[in-house]
């Protein structure tokens, strides 16, 4: 019997602390507070995100996996967990030296560290809670 070809999403769900402030370096202080309030902290602030990775795709006939879960939970923890957990995203992490480490911007970069790492053929899709009621999703 053949296995039916259809498209499947696996969700890996994980979570990582860190610390950030919203501030744009060409704008005032006082601009900067007017738009990004509490967020312009300049001691910073913190967050416990909670990070969902989507791959969808064809199921492989052999296997019956769309992406083996472990390679996947790997790829987070070296790609992601280990270099932003419990970390000051604007000091420690390369990525936001010169981009405002917004929920949205996070978001992006975790979807660009594991994006080379993943099957072209599979699609990729970041949902990162900065709270129980702030999320983005990338691509949208």
């Amino acid at each position: 019997m053949k296995t039916p070809q259809y498209r499947t999403a696996i969700i890996r769900k994980e979570h990582f602390n860190a610390a950030h402030r919203l501030h744009n370096a060409h704008w005032s202080d006082e601009k900067n507070k007017e738009v990004f309030g509490k967020c312009n902290n300049p001691h910073y602030h913190g967050h416990n995100y909670d990070l969902e990775v989507k791959i969808i795709g064809i199921c492989n006939p052999e296997t019956g996996y769309v992406m083996d879960t472990k390679v996947l939970s790997e790829l987070i923890k070296t790609n992601i967990l280990t270099p932003l957990d419990h970390k000051n995203l604007n000091l420690e992490v390369e990525d936001f030296k010169n981009l405002n480490p917004t929920v949205e911007h996070i978001a992006m970069v975790i979807y660009d560290r594991l994006r080379s790492h993943i099957d072209p053929a599979l699609e990729l899709k970041i949902k990162l809670y900065e709270t129980e009621r702030n999320y983005a999703e990338y691509p949208y």
